[in-house]
């Protein structure tokens, strides 16, 4: 009989990419599968600059894999985003990071430009995470945009 590794407690606060990418061999193979729409990619890379991402995402999460896994790929490929990454227990806190924030589920990807939030994407993209993102990016999409129909804070 071969005893499995006990799993890991989850991250809790800021993370960074690399991180992320080599959390568990789950993180390794959705970061690695992630492909991005190039229509979207395209999108990103045309989308005004100065804009700023906070992302809330669980590593015990297979929603936080897919959709972070991708951008991820959008950030390698030059999205025009400054991405804050902060990992949470399972409860949605991460002291210091997560009061006020209403988190009710991860992912939630919040944009902020000029200080003032303009937009957030929660659990999962309508369309597809980098569409979505540029939409908020450009300001043709504002408010929270989810495939979820409870997720508005």
């Amino acid at each position: 009989m071969t005893d499995s590794p006990a799993p890991r407690p989850p991250l809790v606060g800021l993370a960074t990419a690399e991180q992320l990418k080599t959390w568990d061999a789950r993180w390794r193979a959705g970061v690695e599968a992630a492909r991005t729409a190039p229509e979207a990619a395209r999108a990103l890379a045309e989308a005004p600059r100065g804009a700023r991402g906070r992302v809330f995402l669980g590593t015990w999460c297979g929603d936080s894999v897919r959709e972070v896994g991708l951008l991820l790929r959008y950030l390698e490929g030059g999205a025009p985003l400054d991405v804050q990454l902060i990992a949470v227990a399972r409860a949605k806190q991460a002291p210091g990071f997560t009061e006020g924030q209403g988190i009710r589920f991860v992912p939630t990807f919040v944009v902020e430009r000029d200080g003032a939030e303009v937009g957030r994407i929660v659990e999962s993209a309508p369309r597809e995470l980098g569409h979505d993102l540029a939409a908020l990016l450009s300001a043709r999409a504002r408010g929270t945009l989810s495939g979820r129909d409870d997720a508005s804070p």
